[in-house]
């Protein structure tokens, strides 16, 4: 399987519960990010930019457990800002795994291999080491020699101590597919039990601080998909856990609506809205963030800002609202995740 049996369970079940309830948009993972602060640079961030002011902030824990319970969502995933040097990390993923959660612990890796001993092995807890090519290319992404290598001595000891890991590459303009392929075929041989992949998102933030290398990493809607669909014969033999109906519409073979409802953010400022991607306001609470919200003018046909973004936190969640609806997709889906 794809996902641990749990997860499957739990999200089933959850879908279910809020399909009876006729409930429309609800969460399906809590982005939770303690701080934003980060050991690293990398050219595509947009969070070290836009939260420039407030990298030396954290959320207590007793904060962030609040915004677990008032999201509800099965799913959370602690990330940043780089999560590994949040001073109570170990504390805060075993609370949030005692309320049933499944946590994803989203991280560069670079201490990954030293905060190892504070985690305990769960099925509900895996492991997301973020990776974007081979060593040269990883490393002048993040801006740090030495980061590819870190990370996959992480990965590595994470492995061998019963954890389960998964790993997170980012597409930009300037991506060789044929490398990506090869990234792949490593981190399988090291034992990594699923490879997510999305094309990064042009912030307005980078764009701003740095037209020029925004220009030369970030792709438009069309760059997307033919580089999407020139490689994904290549990709079809990995254990990917980007969905096979979200990888039709990175190829342009389908439309998806946005659904950034259904992974909401909380930092340091409140409920980010309208998206993990875009910050027009904070609210204080995740209703507020609904409410105050015209869902209906997200997306690359209402937001300019949406036209090219086809990153899995919006549409990811979409293919699984509408494998839910419909017979031949939740075959697809059922079929892909126990193969």
């Amino acid at each position: 399987m794809r996902f641990p049996f749990s997860l499957t369970r739990s999200m089933t079940g959850y879908l279910l519960r809020k399909r009876l309830a006729g409930e429309k948009k609800f969460p399906l993972v809590l982005m939770l990010e303690p701080l934003h602060a980060c050991n690293l640079s990398c050219d595509g961030c947009g969070r070290i930019r836009e939260y420039a002011d407030t990298l030396g902030r954290r959320l207590s824990i007793d904060q962030c457990l609040a915004a677990v319970e008032e999201c509800g969502a099965p799913i959370v995933s602690v990330c940043g800002g780089e999560p590994l040097i949040y001073p109570d990390v170990e504390e805060l993923v075993g609370k949030i795994l005692a309320r049933r959660k499944h946590v994803y612990l989203c991280t560069n890796g670079l201490l990954l291999k030293k905060k190892l001993p504070g985690f305990p092995p769960s099925d509900r807890l895996l492991i997301n080491v973020h990776v974007d090519g081979m060593e040269a290319a990883h490393d002048r992404a993040a801006g740090k020699p030495g980061a590819f290598a870190a990370a996959t001595d992480g990965i590595r000891a994470a492995c061998s101590a019963g954890f389960r890991v998964c790993t997170n590459t980012t597409i930009y303009k300037q991506t060789d597919m044929h490398e990506i392929a090869v990234l792949l075929e490593y981190l399988t041989e090291l034992g990594v039990d699923g490879l997510m992949i999305s094309p990064a998102y042009g912030y307005e933030s980078v764009r701003r601080t740095d037209p020029e290398g925004a220009e030369r990493i970030f792709m438009t809607r069309e760059e997307v998909h033919e580089k999407f669909r020139l490689a994904r014969p290549m990709l079809r033999r990995f254990r990917l856990t980007a969905s096979p109906i979200y990888m039709d519409f990175l190829c342009g073979r389908r439309e998806l609506p946005c659904a950034a409802w259904a992974n909401p953010t909380y930092n340091v400022c409140g409920w980010r809205g309208p998206c993990y991607l875009i910050a027009d306001a904070h609210y204080r609470t995740y209703r507020e963030l609904l409410a105050a919200t015209d869902w209906d003018k997200l997306g690359p046909s209402g937001d300019p800002r949406c036209r090219h973004c086809l990153v899995h936190c919006g549409f990811e969640p979409a293919a699984v609202l509408r494998a839910n609806k419909g017979l031949r997709d939740l075959v697809k889906m059922a079929v892909w995740q126990m193969t």
